[in-house]
């Protein structure tokens, strides 16, 4: 395996989706924010697992969480009619919620991301217009809701280019401290004003000069965007050497002020790996790893240092068709959830299983939240 490469990029790579933690979660244990069928979101006590609120949303089914930069609040979206939510993270109440859809005009969207001061929300869209004799889709836009107006303020098409670019309007996003740069992880990572919503930028991490390795990208079964700091984000990347063409995953950073890029190599990929979750203290990450597919499915969590990149353990845990990975407030226990009524709970320090929390209700993929 080749050596720690660093590389200087002009411009840096981002978030997700589906259940991105910032470096607003708290450290400790608290309460667990999710999505559930077909349009509540539900807290769960992690002392003892009991669902403590159900909360209704107008929308429909929530398929995306974020927190503001400062914890302060939780922006919601969901599928069902384009709406978007946002709560109180300390109450709950929900401050305000509305739909994007109107009789003429329909738009498809993920997730997102706040601004600093949570007034805008920004996202990937298409729009689809009802016209009289047909319907219009649009190229996808990076859009701009205002939150206390209700709706999109500002809609910029991407360009041929960029919208050809792998990764569609799922594709998550990221926003840097200051609220001016905006970053999109496609095929490519797409580097955004926010004041004119304009690609000004572009990596191509596919170039095997700058790091030694071809179609280095997020994706491809590798997910799971976190923060390490206010300035950094780390998650897996799957790449390929240039010579015989092996496919590996390596542990990638972004810092999102000096836009810097840093890939590690560790080694050959498996059929799939899902989510990457740090420990409070940026210094242990876990993913779960799956090998086969239906009966011969097997599934590991893979313990990593941080600070070596290196994998320093695995254990093998008990499959699911689909799941999502996380982790507790205060990083001692690894969660098994989504698309389904429980949530498995391990011990993150041993990786064996320890109990199972009823939820009553079907999960959605929209990740989960830690809150206070």
């Amino acid at each position: 395996m080749k050596p720690r490469l660093s590389f200087r990029i002009r411009a840096a790579a981002l978030a997700l989706g589906l259940g991105l933690c910032s470096a607003a979660c708290p450290a400790q244990a608290g309460t667990l924010l999710l999505g559930t069928y077909p349009d509540k979101l539900f807290t769960v006590d992690e002392a003892t697992g009991t669902v403590k609120e159900r909360i209704p949303l107008e929308s429909g089914l929530p398929v995306s969480l974020r927190l503001t930069a400062d914890g302060k609040k939780v922006f919601a979206t969901t599928i069902t009619t384009s709406g978007v939510i946002v709560l109180d993270a300390a109450t709950r109440h929900v401050l305000t919620q509305f739909s994007l859809n109107t009789p003429t005009d329909r738009y498809r969207f993920n997730g997102g991301v706040p601004d600093p001061t949570g007034r805008y929300f920004y996202t990937i869209v298409n729009h689809i217009e009802k016209k009289v004799d047909r319907y219009s889709v649009s190229r996808q836009e990076f859009a701009m809701i205002d939150i206390a107006q209700k709706k999109i303020v500002k809609a910029v098409e991407l360009s041929p280019e960029d919208d050809a670019v792998g990764g569609g309007w799922r594709s998550p996003l990221a926003i840097s401290p200051d609220g001016k740069t905006l970053y999109s992880f496609k095929d490519k990572v797409l580097v955004v004003d926010t004041a004119t919503l304009k690609v000004v930028d572009r990596i191509d991490l596919q170039k095997a000069d700058a790091t030694g390795y071809e179609n280095v990208a997020f994706g491809s079964g590798v997910e799971g965007l976190q923060m390490t700091s206010p300035n950094e984000l780390v998650s897996l990347f799957t790449a390929a050497d240039p010579y015989v063409h092996n496919k590996v995953f390596g542990l990638g950073r972004v810092d999102l002020t000096h836009r810097k890029f840093d890939f590690t190599p560790i080694g050959p990929i498996t059929n799939q790996i899902s989510g990457l979750e740090v420990t409070p203290d940026g210094k242990t990450a876990y993913t779960a790893a799956t090998y086969g597919a239906t009966g011969n499915k097997r599934c590991e969590f893979w313990k990593f240092d941080l600070a070596t990149a290196k994998l320093t353990d695995k254990v093998e845990f008990h499959c699911r068709s689909r799941f999502t990975l996380g982790m507790s407030g205060d990083g001692t226990k690894l969660y098994v959830y989504g698309a389904s009524y429980d949530i498995e709970v391990y011990d993150a320090a041993t990786m064996k299983y320890e109990k199972t929390w009823d939820l009553g209700a079907d999960a959605t993929m929209a990740g989960m939240l830690i809150l206070k």
